[in-house]
């Protein structure tokens, strides 16, 4: 079927609003874990450098 001319829709096209209302009452935990576990992971890596940091200063500035 070909689309009627001047219709809105267009195959193909995303629209930037959703039909549907999202469900808060069944969260997409999936995407929860992961957030929260690349959040966790940063935070780690962030303390990490963060040590390795102030280990390399102390040893430079003769504190060690």
């Amino acid at each position: 079927t070909t689309p009627v001319r001047g219709s809105a829709f267009i195959p193909g096209s995303r629209s930037a609003f959703t039909s549907t209302r999202t469900d808060h009452t069944h969260p997409n935990w999936l995407s929860v874990a992961l957030a929260f576990g690349t959040s966790a992971f940063l935070w780690a890596l962030l303390f990490k450098q963060h040590s390795t940091d102030v280990h390399e200063y102390r040893v430079r500035n003769g504190l060690q």
